[in-house]
């Protein structure tokens, strides 16, 4: 019994240390320079869209901040990320983040998701977004041309992105 106790024990003690990592030291396989804290939030954004969940692409969104895509959106509650989130018509696969100054640029491949909205014929073409992340939480989203260098602006997003 001692010895079947003194097992379980050790076995409970292994468990966490052979667990994937740790959230202080997020690990990530994404090209570019960027923090990889940073891509973890991009990525789980990304990957909350492709799934349809525009519910936890939203809770990924500081309340408040902004969203442009063509046109600046001031996110002021859930229900404005939420509807920010669901007019995306594209789902996007992370490929590449970089640092340009104190944002995150991550290029993605669209795909189509669940949801509303198609991407059609931007489904497999390349869309970049300017990310600013603080505590966590996207308070800038800014669509950026993919070719622009230097600080993202106001450029008009094509007729279907991410």
């Amino acid at each position: 019994m001692k010895l079947s106790s003194a097992l379980a024990i050790a076995a409970l003690l292994l468990v966490p240390a052979g667990c994937g990592g740790s959230d202080s030291d997020p690990t990530t396989t994404v090209p570019g320079e960027a923090d990889p804290t940073q891509v973890e939030v991009i990525d789980e954004w990304a990957k909350a869209l492709n799934e349809g969940d525009v519910d936890a692409a939203a809770a990924l969104f500081a309340i408040p901040s902004v969203a442009q895509n063509g046109l600046e959106y001031e996110i002021e509650d859930a229900g404005d990320a939420r509807a920010f989130n669901a007019s995306l018509p594209c789902g996007a696969e992370l490929v590449e983040a970089r640092l340009e100054g104190a944002l995150t640029v991550a290029t993605f491949e669209l795909t189509e998701r669940p949801g509303p909205g198609a991407c059609g014929s931007g489904t497999g073409n390349q869309a970049s977004t300017a990310f600013k992340i603080v505590d966590g939480k996207i308070t800038e989203w800014r669509r950026v041309l993919p070719e622009e260098d230097g600080v993202p602006g106001a450029e008009p997003a094509p007729e279907s992105s991410v």
